[in-house]
């Protein structure tokens, strides 16, 4: 097992019928780092939905044929997935479809609800069919549901808020609106901006909004439901200050690409500041210090600033291979590393080198970096982590599961260091966490257990693959 992405949602409305399509592409691909598994695309051309979807990147699935075969419209919303519910098949692939009695809607969700199961359970006992087996089913009923007896779609989704726990930034789409929405505790990032023509575009994150031109106006509100339609835009805060914010921390060391900005913070500063207090806390003498591509660059530059140690490019990454994770199941995993990284010995021969990545799971992966390092000629390698060390699951999006194979949970960082040949292994200080954001308000319960929510009692991924 191994850290895996959660998902990337857009959505874009626009004052006059125009190729939205395009416009979504653009945006997934800047999100593509967020999941790698499938994608899909849903254009509302006045009412009339046409879609595509299917496994893939981005630039795999929408081929310049498959994207002229979209009409024109007003509004389109998108998803890049990689799924932490549900197993990988064209059947989970999102946005979600529904046609139904009060109209369509199309939904793209990021996130993991903490309660899916007792929710489906329920729907199924009523009589629900589902034909997927991820979570976004769920919310998607749920709404449906609702909307058969409220006055309007961001009515329904209000009142299945009640009903959901977890983590949930949810796009989607009706005949006549988009409407973009936070969970209280705002797990996930979500933001929006405006385009210079009047139109509207949401986003998981900010980068995807200059991908298309659009300008940022702000992050959606933890608990926000925010509608945009022809009368402009609606903001409904019933949700919000309900419960305790708690964006997730990974975020900024991890997940998010580093010319983000999530709810004010910027996520390249973020990792910077991690480098720093690496530096203070795990001085070493050393030659050089290294980043793992892509995400362990920036806390090396902040090391390398805060010690007065040369910064390098150590590892060359293969641009063509997606992230190392990304490919389910360890086998497979181990051969992509074989092939994503590449030493630059004449930066690592004969040198005392201090190795900066964002975490260690299992530590494949790591003992295979710190291998690579010593067959280019490195004599020393000293590694440091811009993130504690995880020792407990997470049920909100990130696709970690089991203490077991948590490679912390069972041993010291110097039985670490050995394990994975280096010399020695300093994680960033549980203490020195709120220092990378400057609040406290954020969720590292992978890293502490202090869970925001009550623990599912089934966490297993495939927990709705085979139900009777």
């Amino acid at each position: 097992m191994s850290i895996h992405e959660e998902c990337g949602v857009f959505g874009v409305i626009s004052p006059k019928p125009e190729d939205v399509a395009s416009m979504v592409y653009y945006g997934l691909y800047a999100l593509q780092h967020r999941g790698q598994e499938s994608c899909g695309i849903v254009v509302n051309d006045d009412g009339v939905f046409s879609s595509y979807k299917d496994m893939g990147l981005v630039s795999d699935v929408f081929s310049r044929d498959v994207l002229e075969h979209f009409p024109a419209g007003r509004m389109a919303v998108g998803h890049v997935r990689y799924g932490t519910t549900g197993a990988t098949t064209r059947n989970n692939c999102q946005p979600i479809e529904v046609n139904h009695q009060k109209g369509k809607m199309a939904l793209a969700h990021n996130g993991n609800l903490s309660n899916a199961l007792e929710l489906r359970d329920k729907l199924e006992l009523s009589g629900a069919i589902f034909h997927s087996t991820s979570d976004t089913e769920t919310i998607a009923y749920m709404i449906t549901r609702a909307r058969l007896h409220t006055g309007s779609i961001e009515e329904a989704v209000s009142e299945a808020m009640d009903s959901l726990e977890g983590a949930y930034s949810l796009v989607l789409m009706s005949s006549t609106k988009l409407i973009a929405v936070r969970d209280p505790r705002g797990f996930r990032p979500l933001c929006y901006g405006q385009t210079p023509d009047g139109g509207y575009v949401v986003a998981s994150e900010s980068c995807a909004l200059r991908a298309v031109g659009a300008e940022f106006v702000r992050d959606i509100l933890p608990g926000e439901i925010l509608i945009f339609s022809k009368n402009g835009i609606e903001s409904r805060k019933e949700h919000c200050g309900q419960k305790d914010r708690k964006i997730c921390i990974f975020e900024y060391i991890y997940f998010a690409r580093p010319d983000s900005v999530i709810d004010g913070a910027c996520v390249h500063s973020a990792r910077l500041r991690a480098g720093e207090i690496l530096a203070k806390r795990y001085p070493v003498d050393a030659d050089v210090v290294i980043g793992v591509p892509d995400s362990g660059l920036d806390a090396a530059l902040g090391y390398a600033r805060e010690s007065g140690i040369p910064y390098g490019i150590g590892l060359i990454k293969n641009k063509y291979i997606g992230r190392t994770f990304i490919a389910p199941g360890q086998d497979e995993r181990f051969d992509k590393v074989k092939i994503k990284l590449s030493p630059v010995k004449s930066v690592l021969e004969g040198k005392r080198v201090v190795l900066i990545d964002d975490s260690i799971v299992r530590g494949t992966t790591s003992k295979r970096i710190v291998k690579l390092l010593r067959e280019a000629g490195a004599t020393e390698i000293h590694i440091r982590i811009s993130a504690p060390a995880f020792l407990h699951p997470c049920y909100y999006g990130t696709d970690i599961d089991s203490e077991e194979n948590l490679i912390a949970n069972h041993h010291t960082p110097e039985q670490i260091a050995k394990i994975l040949g280096a010399n020695s292994l300093g994680y960033l200080p549980l203490e020195e966490l709120s220092q990378l954001v400057e609040h406290d308000e954020f969720c590292g319960a992978c890293f502490d257990g202090d869970y925001p929510t009550e623990i599912p009692a089934d966490t297993r991924k495939d927990r709705f693959e085979g139900k009777i």
